[in-house]
């Protein structure tokens, strides 16, 4: 293996295994407490099916990888499809999973007067759910024209076009726009969500300054930890969608591999980096992941 290929490696692998030690740390604690309790908040819920989308996210990318690394001789172009559907899948589902947890946050801790956030934030369950709901009926119309739009490549690539080129052009720019607006408007709205939250923490400071409390109570507290999980999310994703574009831009004008390399690992930040954000913004994952890193440490010292 080359020297660059080899660094990317490692560091993709590194990627990994922490996004895969952080996304199952969130499962685990969430499916623990889920068992103690016999029940689970919608909060946790979202959290612990992000956490298992990202797994398999993060499966499917390195899989990929060192398939396509090492050139191995079970990637055909079959194979590739299968990979392609599971990652549009698995992104599908992290992306919505965690947009639906940006707009829950809004819901639930931002104060506004308007009737209809009012009527929103009483049935901020049944709005995650209608959202998620949405968000699968449109993975379901995208994957059918991912696979018709990967069938007629296929079928040129091998010289068999029994296509239209006409019809096959179109399906080509149906995928692309779909792709565009799957990966654009949750990203609106999860934009939307922190600015909406900036102005509800503004005007509680501020009702807050007029009644002479300071602006240190546990409102602006919680504010401000669900600003620092939705901003965290935006930029990564803002990362990988950045990178997603070059890939494809590179691809159709079979650009050099290392660049398509370099924005792989770039990529796998989002569904890696995010996730310790999400542990760090949560009171208990936070507290259960101190405990494991001074029970980690005990045991350390006793090894020596």
């Amino acid at each position: 293996m080359a020297l660059l290929p080899a660094i990317l490696s490692s560091l993709f692998t590194i990627q990994f295994v922490l996004g895969y030690f952080a996304n199952g740390f969130i499962a685990l604690v969430n499916c623990i407490d889920w068992v103690k309790r016999q029940k689970i908040s919608c909060a946790d819920g979202i959290l612990t099916a992000l956490a298992v989308s990202r797994i398999c996210l993060l499966c499917v990318l390195v899989l990929n990888w060192y398939a396509i690394v090492f050139n191995l001789a079970f990637y055909s172009l079959d194979v590739k499809l299968i990979f392609h559907i599971a990652w549009m899948t698995s992104h599908h589902f992290s992306l919505w999973l965690a947009t639906s947890l940006s707009i829950f946050y809004l819901l639930k801790i931002a104060n506004f007067s308007s009737l209809l956030f009012l009527h929103l934030k009483w049935r901020a369950e049944r709005v995650v759910i209608m959202i998620l709901l949405g968000a699968l009926v449109f993975l379901v119309f995208h994957l059918a024209v991912v696979g018709t739009d990967e069938k007629m490549q296929m079928n040129e690539d091998k010289g068999n076009i029994t296509w239209e080129t006409n019809l096959g052009d179109i399906m080509h720019l149906s995928n692309q726009t779909l792709f565009m607006l799957a990966n654009f408007i949750p990203f609106t709205m999860s934009l939307a969500a922190v600015l909406l939250l900036i102005f509800s923490m503004w005007k509680h400071l501020k009702n807050m300054q007029l009644s002479g409390k300071g602006t240190q109570d546990p409102s602006t507290e919680v504010h401000i930890r669900a600003m620092q999980t939705v901003i965290s999310f935006l930029l990564v994703f803002f990362i990988f969608f950045f990178t997603q574009i070059i890939s494809l831009w590179n691809s159709s004008t079979q650009q050099n591999n290392s660049l398509h390399m370099v924005c792989k690992v770039l990529g796998i930040l989002y569904p890696s980096s995010h996730s310790f954000i999400l542990i760090w913004g949560n009171k208990k994952l936070r507290q259960a992941f101190l405990s494991f890193l001074w029970q980690l440490r005990c045991w350390l010292r006793k090894g020596k």
